[in-house]
């Protein structure tokens, strides 16, 4: 009879060509939905302690990946950073890392935004903004969720709804009231200022998507969402160090 260890062992090392093959597609910068099927079957596994441990190697590659291919992207076009983006999206959603993945899909709501708003099948409806939002409040993400409200506001603004007050109104309420929900769960995490000083000399890893226009917006929004995670961090920090404290 196999060995739990042996067995995981075993199991490990059958995935290891289609690692590799998955490493190497990545790193020839073939993002397609070929890429994505051979990542989707390795993160198919009967046993849980080899699929998390497949699932942090991967993690981790492509996330290091990910940093050299924004150095690369600036001189790409705006086409192309967005396949790019939007295979990273759904690469960090299917590896269960939605810290990047929620990163990564504001940076392509934004390039979208910014420069592809005169084609409809691109152009960002309010509705996607708002959703967004619910999922960064489903997450934590506060801040975050109310610049995505704000987007969706200004969004709102602009589309064919303005034209219907009744629709307008309607859509406004709404995104409203999950704004004022954000707002609320911001200020339950006021703990957040009494431990600034505790990461302050911790660095956060950033990365930048450059574009021929827009850049100084751009970089500006990327930078508060990912101040907005780091709050969530640090909130989620003190909570921890407030439990372990009462139960001492």
């Amino acid at each position: 009879m196999l060995t739990r260890q042996l067995f995981l062992k075993m199991s490990i090392s059958k995935a290891a060509q289609p690692i590799s093959l998955f490493c190497s597609q990545i790193s020839n910068r073939r993002f397609g939905n070929e890429t994505l099927r051979l990542l989707e079957s390795l993160l198919v596994c009967k046993d849980v302690e080899s699929l998390m441990e497949v699932q942090s190697s991967l993690t981790a590659f492509t996330r290091s990946e990910l940093v050299s291919v924004m150095r690369e992207i600036t001189g790409k076009t705006d086409e192309q950073k967005l396949v790019i983006l939007e295979f990273f999206v759904r690469a960090f959603a299917l590896l269960g890392d939605t810290e990047s993945c929620l990163a990564l899909k504001y940076e392509a709501l934004l390039l979208r935004d910014l420069k592809f708003s005169s084609l409809h099948s691109l152009e960002v409806s309010h509705g996607e903004w708002l959703n967004f939002a619910e999922q960064l409040l489903d997450c934590g993400f506060y801040p975050n969720a109310r610049q995505a409200c704000e987007n969706a506001l200004s969004c709102l603004k602009k589309s064919d709804v303005a034209a219907s007050k009744i629709g307008r109104s309607s859509g406004e309420e709404r995104v409203r009231r999950l704004q004022d929900k954000a707002v609320k769960f911001s200020a339950a995490g006021s703990v957040q200022a009494q431990a600034a000083d505790y990461l302050k000399g911790k660095t956060v890893e950033k990365t930048k998507i450059s574009s021929s226009s827009g850049i100084e917006q751009r970089c500006a929004a990327s930078t508060a969402f990912r101040n907005g995670i780091k709050k969530r961090n640090v909130r989620q920090l003190c909570e921890s160090q407030q439990r372990t404290n009462s139960q001492r």
